[in-house]
């Protein structure tokens, strides 16, 4: 923590006009006493204000330019060069600078600001970069991209990510209905070339025609759903983009991007710090990736001591923790997107070990003749469909066991609940306590006015977190029943095999023994997975009851919220 006035060692007043003599530094000298505390500041800027003959000026966030202006200004370049226009109208401008002396600070004043006259005030450093800041919309120390404009353009982005994804687990949804179609479909052409098999030519050949041309357009259906879903990959896909958290000029970068096609799905998302740390574009994607900054110097020490902070820094806070918030959400589509896919893919399988058990058992028990071929294609196509199917568990088993832990990591951390409404034995200082809510039904439009508002969205959106945690819950304890239903098949056809033709032939009897083993593996894995989902989704009301899960109205007094009381008994 950095020295406060309280405890440093002043500087005495004839050590202050010595090092304001001295021409090199003086200024920037005295500010970095003031900053320390080693002296006051109202003393050193009447002191500057002596020595330059003008007036002083402090820093004050109700000194706001208009937009208009603030585009024209390299905030940058300023910053650099000391100075800032603090007012401006048509008669003149009004300079706060830290180098009075310094005849290119009105040259460059008068060529951007077009100015007729020029009136100076003479500033600390210190106070020309919180005017910078202010209008850069970021506190002290952070970083232009800790604004609260850029954030909102970084959670847009996310937003249009997860409609993205959004579409495209509905489209796989369509796939899955495709799937259906064509498993009814073979499973029709199959029954009635069985049927023409066994009773050969005959009045049963009706019925069968009528069983193979209901089969063949089921199956030509479903493939026109299901195939155009099997091209489509990720949103913004790249050839060699995966999901993992790079290091890129010492930051960490992490690319929205994901290699479907080689099934990858790498993705390790970056760790939400509570504002000391802010998301930002990676000017090297194009604006298709994100990155992180480092820990920004004084921003943990800001952030807890959140009553000293002004209404509009408390919003630039709630700016960064939204920020934080939509990254998680979009972090838990992209994975609850792979594990869909995981299930569409786990849904072809079983059809295909199905129609793979089929041909295998007619094959068997029929001699061989012309029907063999038929046997075989039905063997090759199941295998095929299999394959096909089994080609998504790996990367749906990741993207399960990732989900879990970032779910996991994110109930065991402080969230901004814990946050604003502390409680009273973990607060170290008067100074430190939450934020009173204690509001009069007279105040307009609510408490802080906007920071009010922006504390409200900030734990809604934290609410909507919650309720995409579950999502991410749910669909991991449906890809755990994808796999227990694979395993079942795998499992029952291996065990029909076995069942009805004996163990006389002993590879037809490794072979089921194999189909068995795989489905117990299946089906365990499948278990491992959908137990703790359905115990987690026990914990939450959302599931069980129809309710309205009405959000609190900070605008209105605490004695008009209405209350409600849970209870688990019976459950």
């Amino acid at each position: 923590m950095s020295t406060t006035i309280m405890d440093a060692v002043q500087v005495p007043m004839v050590v202050l006009e010595q090092i304001l003599a001295e021409p090199a530094d003086a200024v920037e000298r005295l500010d970095q006493l003031v900053v320390s505390g080693q002296a006051p500041k109202h003393i050193v800027l009447r002191l500057l204000s002596e020595h330059f003959g003008i007036a002083p000026i402090e820093y004050d966030e109700m000194i706001l330019l208009a937009a208009k202006t603030v585009l024209r200004l390299d905030l940058g370049h300023l910053l650099a060069a000391g100075w800032f226009p603090i007012a401006e109208t048509p008669a003149g401008a009004c300079i706060a600078t830290s180098v009075p002396g310094d005849p290119r600070v009105a040259e460059a004043a008068r060529e951007v600001l077009h100015a007729r006259s020029l009136h100076f005030r003479v500033a600390l450093p210190s106070d020309i970069r919180r005017f910078i800041e202010n209008h850069r919309d970021v506190n002290p120390g952070f970083p232009a991209s800790a604004g609260r404009t850029a954030l909102a353009r970084l959670r847009t982005w996310m937003a249009e990510q997860r409609t993205l994804l959004a579409g495209y687990r509905t489209s796989l949804a369509k796939g899955r209905t495709g799937l259906a179609f064509i498993r009814t479909g073979l499973a029709f052409i199959s029954i009635a070339l069985v049927l023409l098999r066994i009773f050969g030519i005959g009045i049963l050949n009706v019925p069968e025609l009528v069983l193979l041309g209901i089969g063949a357009a089921m199956t030509v259906d479903g493939l026109r759903w299901y195939l155009p879903i099997r091209k489509i990959v990720f949103p913004d896909v790249t050839a060699e983009a995966t999901f993992e958290t790079l290091a890129v000029d010492g930051l960490k970068r992490t690319p929205l991007t994901v290699d479907t096609d080689k099934g990858r799905f790498d993705y390790a998302s970056s760790e939400s710090t509570f504002g000391t740390t802010i998301l930002e574009f990676d000017p090297a994607s194009g604006g298709q990736a994100f990155r992180r900054t480092p820990p920004v110097d004084g921003a943990e020490d800001l952030r807890m001591h959140w009553n000293r902070l002004t209404p509009v820094m408390r919003r630039r806070f709630l700016a960064i923790d939204r920020t934080d918030l939509a990254e998680e959400r979009t972090v838990l589509a992209h994975y609850r997107t792979v594990m869909a896919r995981a299930r569409t893919g786990l849904a072809f399988t079983r059809t295909g070990i199905a129609f793979s058990g089929l041909g295998i058992a007619l094959l068997r028990q029929f001699p061989a003749s012309a029907w063999t071929v038929f046997d075989l294609i039905l063997i090759m196509m199941g295998i095929a469909m299999t394959l096909e199917g089994i080609h998504w568990y790996l990367p749906g088993r990741r993207t399960t066991r990732k989900s879990a832990e970032a779910v996991r990591k994110t109930f065991s951390k402080m969230s901004i609940w814990d946050f604003i409404f502390r409680p009273f034995h973990k607060c170290l200082h008067p100074d430190d306590l939450p934020p009173t809510l204690t509001i009069k039904g007279s105040y307009a439009p609510g408490i802080w006015g906007t920071t009010g508002l922006a504390l409200e969205r900030t734990l809604i959106a934290e609410r909507r977190n919650v309720k995409s945690r579950l999502r991410t819950v749910m669909a991991r304890s449906r890809t755990g029943m994808s796999f227990i239903r694979t395993g079942t098949s795998f499992f029952s056809v291996g065990l029909g095999l076995q069942v009805y033709f004996g163990s006389a032939i002993l590879l037809w009897t490794l072979h089921n023994a194999a189909l068995m083993i795989l489905g117990l593996f299946l089906i365990a894995d499948g278990f491992f997975w959908h137990l703790p989902a359905e115990k987690t989704k026990k914990e939450f009301p959302y599931c069980f009851a129809d309710m309205e899960i009405m959000f609190p109205d900070y605008a209105k007094p605490l004695s008009f919220w209405k209350k409600v009381i849970f209870s688990h008994e019976g459950h």
